[in-house]
């Protein structure tokens, strides 16, 4: 039988046949229609994580890292220092990113299987009064960590520095209330907990704090307070915007609202990580997490000794499942993904077929 293949992964990910049908239609960049239906998008971010009051919703064309690397533009001047915690191939790359844009950037780099620690941070952020933003992800798409982030954010508030978050694989499921967190900047993409398509990418900026950011990215396509001010001009993207991500987008953001917000599509999230936990032990995949630190986005579990990742993916792959291979530096692993437009059903059905791909893809000791 022929079938559609889940994409469990971190992003891109199955997404609802009601937001793929949003792209069928052409919009008319300039035209009345498509500014409202941007205007509805930016509302809809910034609702999202209650940031009304405090933030404005940037979008912009591209993946998540085209708005990484914006917003360190935007938001950090050349005399500010930038302190990136790292535990993860993504906190690397914002370091990298920041680094190649010629900022002055330090770094506190932890385990790959250990959550930031609040503590730590505000011992260095006291040592080092130089420091004016801090940098961290939310949930390190490495592994599926979920780092402590309203206990950072107290820490870097307290200490009177800028948080920016990278919460990519985060926003839209795990809570991020801008009433009571405090963050510069919250910057995520369309195609993952908001199971959107891929293309755009969106920051949400404390708008006190853009709007001192005139004239200070050394981009054109990349300065989020040129595109801020263009959308506060006419409602008009400066350049040609995916027109039809944008329609999946908002159709995306309905549908999150019409399921219940982030907390209903957690739970969900959650019942799918459920599944598979209790389907992954009793075959004898060891997590390379702690439960405690486990995020219900994606999972790494270590390979089997004499895994064949390629015959293992192609046999899911077979049976209707996309899965990822590993991002550990260290180890073989392989990652599968709670997310997107699937429900616990799948995941059991995911476990009846697991078992036989394994069985059939590790080497005999």
């Amino acid at each position: 039988m022929i079938r559609k293949p889940l994409l469990l992964t971190p992003g891109p990910l199955t997404t609802d046949i009601a937001v793929r049908r949003a792209m069928l239609d052409d919009w008319g960049s300039r035209d009345p229609a498509f500014i409202a239906l941007t205007a509805e998008l930016r509302q809809r971010l910034v609702d999202v994580a209650n940031g009304s009051a405090s933030h404005v919703a940037v979008p912009i064309q591209g993946s998540g890292t085209y708005v990484l690397e914006a917003a360190v533009d935007t938001l950090i001047g050349p005399e500010d220092r930038l302190l990136v915690a790292i535990n993860g191939a993504y906190g690397e790359r914002m370091a990298a990113i920041a680094g190649r844009l010629g900022h002055t950037v330090e770094t506190m780099v932890w385990d790959e299987n250990q959550a930031v620690a609040p503590a730590m941070l505000a011992n260095r952020l006291e040592a080092n009064p130089a420091i004016t933003h801090v940098a961290v992800v939310h949930c390190e798409t490495t592994t599926g960590l979920l780092n402590p982030l309203e206990d950072i954010a107290r820490v870097v508030s307290e200490a009177g520095r800028h948080l920016i978050v990278d919460a990519m694989s985060s926003f839209g499921a795990l809570p991020i209330d801008l009433r009571a967190l405090r963050a510069t900047a919250i910057l995520a993409s369309s195609n993952k907990c908001l199971e959107g398509t891929p293309g755009l990418a969106f920051a949400l900026i404390d708008r006190a704090v853009l709007e001192a950011c005139a004239g200070r990215s050394r981009s054109t396509t990349l300065d989020l307070h040129a595109q801020w001010r263009g959308f506060e001009k006419d409602g008009q993207w400066r350049f040609t915007p995916p027109v039809q991500v944008v329609a999946a987008l908002v159709e995306a953001l309905r549908l999150l609202e019409a399921e219940g917000g982030p907390t209903a599509r957690l739970e969900r999230y959650s019942a799918n990580l459920s599944v598979l936990l209790d389907g992954a032990a009793s075959l004898g995949l060891e997590l390379f997490l702690d439960p405690s630190l486990q995020a219900p986005i994606i999972v790494t579990f270590r390979s089997p000794p004499g895994l064949d990742f390629e015959g293992f993916y192609a046999a899911l792959a077979e049976e209707g499942f996309l899965i990822y291979p590993g991002k550990l530096t260290r180890e073989a692993s392989f990652r599968i993904g709670c997310i997107g437009a699937v429900t616990s059903d799948d995941f059991i059905r995911l476990m009846s077929v697991l078992g036989p791909a394994l069985a059939g893809h590790v080497a005999a000791a």
